[in-house]
């Protein structure tokens, strides 16, 4: 009986909040969230454009306004993708608080089950 209580209370609940933390790294890494934040306003799939040689005003203005505009996509796409992983990371850790609550409160509600089952009796 004092195994199953060690296994329980001591052994099991480090094996979930091992594989609570695990999902929450892994999540953290699946939307490369850091990677983004590093570099939040580095242009789209590194789309950008050359200024070539000699200066044309006109090149001039259409090259650094492509840059810009695809350093602006790029900071949008890479805000929403950060929101969602974030979102999903809340998620994550809700679920898991709630399985650890759980697991602590299902020997309760199992004693409660029978007191109110033999009450029907």
């Amino acid at each position: 009986m004092a195994q199953f209580f060690v296994w329980y209370f001591w052994d099991m609940p480090r094996e979930i909040l091992l594989a609570w933390r695990n999902y929450l790294v892994f999540n953290l890494e699946f939307f490369s969230v850091g990677l983004l934040l590093k570099t939040w306003f580095a242009p789209w799939h590194q789309y950008k454009w050359n200024y070539g040689r000699g200066f044309d005003l006109a090149v001039f203005l259409e090259v650094f306004f492509s840059n810009i505009i695809t350093r602006i996509l790029g900071a949008f796409m890479r805000t929403v993708l950060i929101i969602v992983g974030l979102i999903a990371e809340v998620f994550i850790f809700l679920i898991g608080l709630i399985i650890v609550v759980g697991w602590f409160v299902l020997p309760i509600l199992l004693f409660l089950g029978f007191g109110f089952g033999l009450r029907l009796l």
